[in-house]
């Protein structure tokens, strides 16, 4: 699908691939009609739910779209919790808190690495995680009384009802080759993009941007900045000055790790050698030794790794000396069209009262 291969059996079941698209989108598309027509139930939760997702499988930023949503509200003073299905982690399908804003109650094993990154990121943040994202919800209410809910990876999950709908698109391939599963890498057809109130477009390139790939959609255009690195056991964050000079390898388990890799070079650290795992991977001892092999065949000193995959990499932190977490942040060319949104919706939403006591 890639087009990496193209021999003729390649082409051959491409086009296989591609004809049983058309039914896996019609199929999608029914779905999708009988939640607008409530034909299959949707529920609403007592409390305003943003949702941040996309289309096209694989990393668009929404990690740190959430992060970056959850502490505009943080800032106002909102109670936030995230919900997340908790994938990959051992806890997943089951509702479970994973941070109530003071405590990490959960490790990465057991909820999955993104939600574990995001209550790091974000001290206060509150995140449960449950495939059913509407029970998760309530059980977030009887316990921890959020304000408002971010559905992380949501734009699919139409059980919930939400208030405000925000899609992520690449700025570069906002739909990829166009087809859906399996002939292509679209979880939907491109006209599900109707369903978005606010459009983000992730890894803008310089001078590229300010069109509309969803056209009467509101639209913010941004990138990803590398700003620096943190000590894998903790500390503060420092420049790239420390890892310009030094013997450096850079690894990930990632769905695009050829981006992180690229976000190396271009703040001027260049690796002698990179590894990559496969996306969510979990971090055991052949994965450590791995690590630690090349890093000694390259004759490296410095190790550097992406937030997400830290998390997961702290029970390790004693056999990866001088490994390094690469801060990453969402930088706005014009953050506006976001922010109206989010304004529009404080506004419309009163905050609800506190807890009783007693």
């Amino acid at each position: 699908m890639s087009g990496k291969r193209s021999g003729r059996g390649d082409r051959a079941l491409l086009a296989l691939l591609r004809l049983a698209s058309r039914p896996y989108a019609a199929v999608l598309r029914l779905r999708a009609l009988g939640y607008r027509l409530g034909l299959i139930p949707s529920h609403r939760l007592p409390r305003p739910v943003i949702s941040v997702g996309n289309l096209v499988l694989g990393g668009t930023g929404k990690t740190p779209m959430v992060a970056w949503v959850a502490g505009r509200l943080m800032s106002q003073g909102k109670r936030v919790c995230v919900l997340s299905r908790g994938y990959g982690g051992s806890a997943e399908g089951e509702i479970r808190i994973v941070s109530d804003g003071e405590n990490l109650l959960l490790s990465p094993e057991e909820a999955g690495d993104e939600p574990c990154q995001l209550a790091r990121m974000l001290p206060g943040l509150m995140v449960v995680i449950g495939s059913n994202r509407y029970r998760a919800g309530l059980h977030a209410l009887e316990l921890l009384n959020p304000d408002i809910f971010i559905l992380d990876d949501g734009y699919q999950h139409l059980k919930l009802k939400r208030d405000l709908n925000l899609l992520l698109l690449d700025a570069e391939k906002p739909f990829d080759n166009g087809l859906t599963l399996p002939g292509g890498f679209l979880r939907e057809a491109p006209a599900a993009a109707g369903r978005a109130d606010v459009v983000v477009c992730t890894r803008t390139p310089e001078g590229k941007g300010g069109g509309a790939p969803v056209p009467g959609k509101p639209t913010c255009w941004t990138k990803h900045r590398l700003s620096g690195i943190v000590p894998l056991g903790g500390g503060p964050a420092t420049g790239f000055e420390s890892a310009q000079g030094p013997r450096v390898m850079a690894f990930s388990g990632i769905a695009n790790p050829g981006a992180f890799f690229d976000g190396l070079e271009a703040v001027g650290v260049r690796p002698v050698t990179t590894l990559s795992f496969p996306d969510h991977v979990s971090y055991g001892e052949p994965e450590i030794a791995a690590i630690v092999r090349l890093k000694t065949a390259s004759r490296s000193t410095v190790l550097l790794t992406t937030q997400k995959d830290a998390v997961k990499l702290l029970p390790h932190a004693e056999k990866l000396p001088g490994c390094f977490a690469v801060v990453l942040e969402l930088e706005f060319r014009d953050s506006h069209p976001l922010e109206d949104a989010l304004s529009k919706l404080l506004t419309s939403s009163p905050s609800p009262s506190p807890p009783g006591r007693g």
